[in-house]
């Protein structure tokens, strides 16, 4: 019986994980579904409008040429004024192994031309191909591949990007200007696509879907393979020539050097497909151009792609990491010990980040903030205080009430202010659901059936590197003033204990941190901390000033 209920209870937990997996998921199964849809009518648009049958294009025949399939009408086709060639269902057009006659030809033609013929063949192929990029799609994107989970805005913006390019692709080779390979690839956005994904979100991401580009050009062009390779070296290029931009002006620089990389993309291309260099000048100058206008229009896209999907681009953090906005300023005033120990984590943080491969900016810039919430008691917090200590004065229930409260006046604040998300994560998850052992000690001396719960945290541990490693660096820093002598044996020893404790206690669970990454920072804030609270010589006739004040008192 204890079995069957021990059964029965995991059947039901395992039943609650699956309803909660679908509930997180199905947005991200929406917008897939759209998206596919999405692909499926553009491709049922160019065969509806394609001189096609069973899946092969009128251009790959020609009079007296020796067929290489049999091909039978499906339907009849009445002569018209305008074309009085007439086709019977069931007739054979042409017969594998048999030269194409004229009449037979215009009977081709005849069928890829009638209006409201539905090539169903070439549609079940588009179906087929879309489902295997689906595949690989789901593959790249992993958590496992990504390192991350892919978030819903994420999701939504690329699946818009691929529709836009694969749309372009489709209906710009149906113009005569750019039916030619090497002119089809100036009406493809796919530069500008890939550099708002790197500067959006993250260069991994845009190296991806550079690959899932190539595959919907390559589709799109009729599988057509220079369009395909110069759009993947184009994307590629873009997506590293953006990385490491910091300022929005270099978008200009990034542009020129994208035209340059384009043109010799284009003519390398047209060399290895011994393609006519007649209009080889003009390709060039065109993919040159789209290069340049990828940049420029990167630019002005930025700004209202950054506040309308709230991203932790590069911009948008170098922007807050500026020490003279009103907020820093008026924390340097209102609190200024809390400033002083916020720039020393985020230097703490960032070097930290730097040396495992986190985003040390977003380390550094929530590091900055991650103590906002203090701005509105900062005489409760031991940095800010100058003569006396508040909490002497109230009890420690009410004390551990103002310290927790400053992570959810800082979350609120945070958002108030369209922080990113991942800056506001570091705020809320800086100090996990730790105990505040000092108030909890103090509480247990008057009454000792207090419980850790009630004077711990709020918050959840950390789910990124940049936000662990912010809260180490909150420990460390503020831990290691009050340690005595702190030679870099002492800091080492006593950064060490301060991590695994942390460690030991759950908070670096979700963080994917390796003890490895654990090492790297201990070293990375011991030299920091090292060169911090270095010893000086005394100078000469220096004074004590303590020792001046008694001898001023006994001539008194």
């Amino acid at each position: 019986m204890k079995n069957t209920n021990n059964n029965g209870q995991t059947d039901e937990n395992l039943n609650a994980k699956i309803l909660i997996q679908l509930k997180t998921k199905y947005p991200f199964f929406i917008v897939f579904a759209l998206v596919f849809t999405v692909s499926i009518a553009i491709s049922f648009l160019d065969i509806a409008t394609s001189e096609t049958f069973f899946a092969f294009s009128l251009g790959e025949y020609q009079v007296d040429q020796i067929s290489d399939r049999t091909i039978t009408a499906k339907k009849t086709f009445a002569p018209t004024e305008l074309n009085p060639v007439g086709v019977q269902k069931g007739e054979e057009i042409i017969k594998k192994g048999f030269p194409i006659t004229q009449e037979r030809y215009d009977k081709l033609k005849k069928m890829a031309e009638a209006p409201g013929y539905i090539d169903l063949r070439a549609l079940g192929n588009a179906f087929l191909f879309f489902m295997l990029l689906s595949a690989l799609m789901f593959f790249l994107f992993s958590p496992v591949f990504l390192k991350r989970s892919i978030e819903l805005k994420e999701a939504v913006f690329l699946g818009i990007i691929f529709a836009i390019v694969y749309a372009s692709v489709v209906f710009g080779r149906k113009l005569p200007a750019f039916s030619d390979p090497f002119t089809l690839p100036f009406v493809i956005p796919a530069s500008l696509c890939i550099m708002l994904i790197a500067m959006l979100f993250e260069e991994r991401i845009a190296v991806y879907f550079s690959f899932l580009l190539f595959f919907a050009v390559l589709y799109g062009a009729a599988f057509n393979t220079a369009p395909a390779i110069f759009v993947l070296c184009s994307s590629l290029s873009a997506a590293r020539i953006v990385r490491k931009l910091d300022r929005r002006i270099n978008l200009i620089f990034a542009a020129v050097l994208l035209s340059l990389l384009n043109w010799v993309f284009l003519f390398t291309l047209e060399i290895i497909y011994g393609s006519s260099l007649h209009d080889s000048v003009l390709n060039g100058l065109a993919v040159a151009f789209n290069g340049f206008i990828s940049g420029v229009l990167a630019l002005g896209f930025l700004t209202p792609l950054e506040i309308a999907l709230n991203t932790a681009s590069v911009f948008r953090l170098m922007d807050l990491s500026d020490l003279n906005n009103p907020l820093m300023k008026r924390m340097l005033i209102t609190a200024p010990g809390t400033y002083n120990h916020s720039m020393l984590v985020a230097t703490l943080a960032e070097n930290a980040c730097a040396a495992i491969g986190a985003n040390g900016l977003l380390a550094r810039v929530g590091a900055y903030y991650h103590d906002l919430g203090k701005l509105e008691q900062p005489e409760y917090f031991v940095e800010n205080q100058k003569e006396g200590n508040k909490h002497d004065e109230i009890n420690p229930r009410l004390s551990v009430s103002v310290i927790r409260n400053h992570v959810k006046k800082g979350v609120e604040r945070a958002h108030q202010m369209r922080f990113p998300q991942p800056v506001i994560d570091i705020i809320a998850q800086h100090h996990g659901n730790g105990l505040i052992a000092y108030f909890f000690n103090e509480a247990k001396k008057t009454d000792a059936s207090v419980s850790e719960e009630e004077f711990s945290y709020l918050g959840s541990p950390p789910a990124s590197k940049e936000a662990a490693v912010v809260m180490l660096a909150d420990t460390v820093e503020a831990a290691s003033r009050t340690l005595e002598n702190p030679s870099v044996p002492r800091l080492e020893k006593f950064i060490r204990t301060l991590i695994m404790a942390k460690y030991e206690k759950g908070q670096l669970d979700k963080a994917a941190l390796t003890f490895s990454d654990l090492d790297i920072i201990r070293e990375s804030f011991v030299n920091i901390l090292a060169g911090y609270y270095h010893s000086r010589i005394e100078y000469p006739n220096q004074k004590d000033p303590d020792n001046d004040e008694k001898a001023e008192e006994s001539e008194k």
